[in-house]
């Protein structure tokens, strides 16, 4: 059955590798679009990150490239070159992430492209801005990370230097890259132009981790350094209860005197009575209620603070997802019949009334769709300039 989301019809050449530009692009297919992924002679490395029910799909490579098509083609010589022209003629969209001098030399920077195809969308996924020094230089989530000051912040809360548990920077810059390739999309259906759009990890980072951070910096002169103290005081960290962990954020002043009306704390004076005076204290306040929360079970905690309409969750580990009521109660995760068997993805969190997205289907096997996709490529083409 066609896929009807909202990026049906649009056809994109997927020149990405890892997990940033795949992220973006499992997205587009995820919301109709068809994605043809092509791929060097090895393959795309996160083929091999991580395990799998055969080599060459790892579940990291198979979550981030569902439902694409694999098309291999060496662009070194000139009949792969020759077979990626014949794909980006008939293309809406062109997202790759290389480095900047690497696909001009491969002969498909953005003006040798439009030069096929005037009217596309053409999105770079790299780490650094072409703008700046430290344009062309390899860029990986870590390094990232470090740049953009989440290591810093992790100190703050810990005491040492660390990465979050996830590979943030990738998947922050992914979902940029989407939203911004579908504005330059909304900007062709208005206007027949393509452009040039270029999503680069480090700026992306650095917007990302200033929403809250920058702070008093953004004024001129300064009125503190950078830093939100709220999120990167030490005891700010799930609550130990008498029994496990909860994330409580007893925060807005409906939320504190609703609390402190219904537990009655001894510490809780005057000198916290509102979110103003609380934010100058803030490191008071986690620390007391940290010692009140110790004092009852989870699932005491839990039945006083949702009557009360407080925000609280118990701490639950990634595997508790795959079993959780709400997930499925929605239908969030989507079964897909592959050769390896079924695969249980998480599908797309966002929901459409006219145009629901969907996983389009399983991940592609190395080269699976090359010949099939190049002879419909040739007689689409032919097509085209015949109608034309």
């Amino acid at each position: 059955m066609e896929h009807a989301g909202p990026l049906s019809g649009i056809r994109v050449i997927d020149l990405t590798a890892m997990v940033m530009g795949p992220y973006c692009t499992q997205i587009m297919a995820d919301m109709g679009a068809e994605v043809i992924k092509v791929e060097a002679p090895r393959g795309d490395d996160t083929r091999y990150i991580s395990v799998g029910p055969e080599p060459g799909m790892s579940g990291v490579f198979a979550n981030v490239n569902r439902g694409k098509r694999s098309v291999v083609l060496d662009l070194r010589t000139e009949s792969g070159a020759a077979a990626l022209r014949e794909l980006v003629a008939g293309a809406d969209v062109f997202v790759h992430s290389m480095r900047a001098a690497a696909i001009e030399r491969l002969g498909f920077g953005y003006a040798r492209v439009a030069a096929l195809r005037p009217d596309i969308v053409y999105t770079h996924c790299y780490g650094y801005g072409r703008g700046g020094p430290e344009s062309g230089r390899p860029a990986y989530d870590d390094t990232v990370q470090a740049e953009c000051g989440i290591p810093a912040v992790q100190e703050m809360l810990t005491g040492t230097p660390g990465y979050v548990g996830t590979i943030i920077a990738d998947k922050v810059a992914g979902m940029t890259a989407v939203y911004a390739t579908t504005m330059a999309l909304l900007h062709r259906e208005r206007t027949g132009e393509g452009q040039e759009v270029e999503v680069p990890m480090f700026e992306t980072m650095a917007a990302f981790m200033l929403v809250e951070h920058a702070n008093g910096r953004l004024f001129d002169p300064p009125l503190s350094p950078a830093g939100y103290p709220r999120a990167v005081i030490p005891d700010r960290r799930p609550y130990r209860t008498a029994d496990g962990y909860l994330a409580v954020l007893v925060y807005n002043d409906k939320h504190w005197s609703a609390f402190v009306n219904a537990v009655q704390p001894p510490w809780a004076g005057p000198e916290f009575a509102t979110l103003a005076h609380r934010a100058q204290r803030i490191d008071t306040v986690y620390a007391r209620l940290a010692e009140t929360f110790a004092q009852r079970t989870n699932a005491e905690w839990l039945e006083l603070l949702r009557a009360l309409e407080i925000p609280a969750a118990a701490v639950r580990s990634l595997d508790d997802l795959f079993d959780d009521a709400h997930l499925a109660a929605v239908g969030f995760f989507q079964s897909v019949d592959s050769p390896h068997g079924p695969l249980r993805f998480p599908g797309p969190p966002v929901r459409f009334s006219r145009t629901p997205g969907r996983i389009a289907g399983p991940p592609p096997r190395l080269g699976a769709d090359t010949e099939a996709v190049l002879a419909e490529t040739v007689r689409r083409n032919n097509g085209a300039g015949a109608a034309r």
